[in-house]
């Protein structure tokens, strides 16, 4: 592949991999605040059948990667434990977004290093260099900050938000450590092919008994809006399309431009939201935020330094 090629083939998986997780946090926040569809285990739900389907056809009829298979009795119940915290941090996210703006759930969201340096540390007793851990305070010291400056500040919504970026960090370090042996390592497609139908395994009971009038709600709202099916099934697919993005945007470059794009990809989705939304901000939040932002930058360069 030319130069040339390889970069317009790159900067076209970047717009897929921004549209895609700009496009499902915005349109989550617009089902569960917006529309009246206030469902964030059934969406979760929804998510995770768009990903079991897409990612059969993707791996088994598409190709795109390789089929790994399933060797061990253990293997799988490490994949069943990685979903059942995967859930809980998609769940928690949703359900935040009922409360919260997106602009303010980004903000927390970007706190993930912590948590994951916290996660890591606690589970391995293994230290990183001062610097990579003094390069967290920013980030900690933002959304506190930013917390403060928020105008529609819900302590419900704040405290799932946290709960769901400490499962997100907890699940990535997990992962580090049950499928550690190369026997049972598995790429990022073919552990979401594994995960999303055990997801939906607990996530149905879940919701039928905590949003126990689901579906006759979403009957209505499918009579009363000819969009809400076509919203939903848009909606799903990008889910869908987010992580299939994100392993090839991660497959392409390096870890450092994925980095730089993940951080980039927060502010503009907070740019986005407040354009759409019209959530008020003010000075106090997005310098918050922005000191979150830079503490994430240089924990990253940390990292990459004193690795």
């Amino acid at each position: 592949m030319s130069s040339k090629k390889q970069a317009i083939f790159i900067s076209s998986l970047v717009i897929l991999w921004y549209s895609s997780n700009i496009g499902v946090l915005l349109l989550n926040k617009f089902l569960l605040s917006n529309y009246g569809f206030r469902f964030p285990i059934f969406l979760t739900m929804c998510h995770m059948a768009a990903c079991a389907i897409l990612s059969y056809i993707s791996i088994v009829f598409l190709k795109i990667v390789p089929l790994q298979t399933l060797n061990t009795k253990s293997q799988f119940v490490k994949i069943a434990t990685l979903s059942i915290v995967f859930c809980a941090s998609v769940v928690g996210g949703n359900i935040s977004l009922r409360y919260l703006a997106v602009s303010f759930n980004q903000a927390v969201g970007a706190t993930t290093p912590f948590f994951t340096a916290l996660f890591a540390y606690l589970a391995t007793l293994k230290r990183e260099a001062w610097v990579t851990y003094a390069a967290l305070v920013p980030v900690v010291t933002g959304v506190v900050i930013a917390s403060g400056g928020e105008p529609s500040f819900h302590f419900f919504g704040f405290v799932m938000c946290i709960s769901a970026t400490a499962a997100r960090a907890f699940k990535s370090v997990l992962q580090g450590i049950l499928l550690s042996s190369e026997g049972e390592k598995l790429n990022s497609m073919n552990l979401l092919l594994y995960m999303s139908p055990i997801a939906i395994l607990v996530l149905l009971p879940a919701a039928l008994i905590m949003e126990p009038n689901v579906v006759d709600v979403t009957l209505l709202l499918g009579r009363e809006h000819k969009f809400m099916w076509l919203l939903l099934l848009v909606n799903s697919v990008m889910a869908y399309s987010a992580n299939l993005s994100n392993f090839l945007v991660t497959k392409h470059t390096s870890a450092l431009t994925l980095q730089v794009l993940g951080n980039a990809k927060g502010a503009v989705a907070v740019v986005i939201s407040i354009l759409l939304f019209k959530n008020p901000v003010t000075v106090i939040g997005i310098g918050g935020y922005m000191i979150t932002v830079a503490g994430v930058v240089a924990y990253g360069e940390a990292k990459r330094r004193f690795r």
